[in-house]
């Protein structure tokens, strides 16, 4: 199966909220206004793509120069387990630089991915959450 990553396209929303549903993560996917401005507002977007069809996605928010957060990783889960989500990080890390931080906050059940594609688990974050 050929897939292409792109660092230069924003996906239409339609194909991100499908992506999103059937990767499982937990995101605003009744509220297609949010995500086009969530993908507005951000300035690393890496996409997976098998021809036509949008596969996953890696959103980023970043100064370039010494942090990122890595703020969405999905892949369709018709492709998951093929090592699109590992190439996604992989091609996020190198579009950042080795001065750059990727930092990330997992969801419960993807702690043991981040884990075995090599980022390091930390315990020294914290968070306010949002409200809606």
């Amino acid at each position: 199966m050929n897939i292409t990553y792109k660092t230069t396209v924003i996906p239409p929303v339609e194909e991100i909220i499908r992506v999103y549903r059937s990767s499982g993560i937990n995101r605003p996917v009744t509220d297609p206004a949010r995500i086009r401005q969530m993908y507005t507002n951000s300035n690393l977007v890496v996409t997976a793509w098998q021809e036509d069809r949008l596969v996953g996605v890696s959103r980023a928010l970043t100064d370039f120069c010494y942090c990122c957060y890595l703020s969405d990783l999905a892949v369709d889960l018709e492709f998951q387990n093929q090592g699109i989500g590992r190439k996604l990080v992989k091609l996020t890390r190198e579009r950042l630089g080795e001065s750059v931080t990727l930092i990330l906050v997992a969801a419960p059940e993807a702690i043991n991915y981040y884990e075995k594609i090599g980022m390091i688990r930390i315990d020294n974050g914290f968070v306010i959450k949002r409200e809606r």
